[in-house]
């Protein structure tokens, strides 16, 4: 074999082994991050033990008390149901209706304990002075209409004829009315917040985002692809929501599957402002963003600075003296039923 064989021989070899290791070189930029590996359980003798250190808040400010769950006139209709003679809980129950909605809106029966003097659920072993029927004003479906009102009327009747009562219903027309105007102010200080982060370089994988979410205080939900991070106050809503792609959770091989981005949500509405929802929602983006070489956008994809996320803030804290100027404070249980 010539020189000039060999040497062309050689050269080939070179420029495939280049390119063999560009190749390797460009799919192991371009796949997905993967999670740190888990850290051994013990530690050597000599050695310090490392403790896992959770996120630090500010102090939190107490939340909202709230006012009593149940029936309310703030957004419900009564319907005041009078007895001839005590009723007990177990007649209550067998009286009830199937469903619990009229329409769209939450349907609810009250009784009022003979021993406690309180308005509660029925239940059985209980004897009950008297009833109340009660439907929702409004909701994120709409406001209650004259159809809704009907099947309301239609209901109680049923129940209070099981039980020898006599119902006292509201006017229609007023009633609905009431939930045309309580329906607009709720569209109008109904609020979502979303930011996106999306990666800059590599791509995440589903294990990459947990791990980063979950040093944030953020737990799986029961939805694949979907974490929260929970209340302070057990019962409360999730503060916030972290969403990625539910095929990607879904996958084979989910460390395969490559994420290029992630939402952090609040429902306002759903939330005590005692949570500094708005602030830890910041601070987590910003948090994720640097350790995952993220950028914060908004919907559009636009880039969100400081000076945008202040704005926020302040129309915020205004949105939420508005709900408490009308006892529907954020995250009381009467917010979160107007709000769902």
């Amino acid at each position: 074999m010539s020189s000039f064989t060999v040497g062309l021989a050689i050269i080939g070899g070179l420029l495939l082994a280049l390119l063999v290791a560009y190749n390797a070189w460009t799919a192991r930029r371009n796949a997905p991050r993967q999670p740190e590996a888990a850290a051994p359980a013990v530690a050597a003798a000599n050695e310090p033990s490392a403790e896992r250190q959770d996120p630090v808040f500010d102090s939190l400010p107490p939340v909202v008390p709230e006012r009593k769950p149940g029936l309310d006139p703030l957004i419900d209709v009564l319907a005041p149901i009078a007895l001839e003679a005590p009723v007990s809980g177990d007649a209550a129950l067998g009286a009830l209706p199937p469903t619990r909605r009229a329409g769209s809106k939450p349907f609810a029966i009250e009784g009022l304990n003979e021993s406690t003097q309180h308005w509660e659920t029925p239940q059985a072993g209980r004897r009950y002075a008297a009833f109340q029927a009660g439907v929702q004003l409004a909701n994120r479906t709409g406001a209650l209409n004259e159809i809704e009102y009907s099947e309301f009327v239609m209901k109680t009747q049923a129940f209070a004829d099981e039980i020898n009562g006599t119902p006292d219903f509201p006017e229609m027309l007023d009633e609905v009315a009431r939930a045309r105007e309580l329906d607009q102010f709720a569209g109008d200080h109904d609020a979502q917040l979303g930011f996106t982060l999306r990666a800059k370089n590599s791509a995440w994988s589903p294990g990459y985002v947990q791990q980063h979410a979950s040093r944030l205080g953020f737990v799986s939900g029961v939805i694949p692809g979907r974490m929260v991070l929970p209340a302070s106050t057990p019962g409360g809503a999730p503060v916030l929501g972290l969403t990625f792609d539910t095929q990607a959770a879904l996958a084979d091989d989910p460390a395969q599957s490559a994420l290029r981005e992630l939402t952090l949500s609040l429902d306002v509405p759903q939330v005590h402002r005692g949570e500094q929802p708005f602030v830890r929602m910041r601070e987590a983006a910003v948090a994720l963003a640097t350790a995952m070489e993220g950028i914060i956008t908004d919907d559009n994809g636009e880039p969100i600075r400081d000076e945008g996320l202040d704005v926020i803030e302040a129309d915020l804290e205004k949105l939420y003296d508005t709900l408490e100027s009308r006892d529907l404070a954020a995250g009381s249980p009467l917010a979160r039923r107007l709000f769902s």
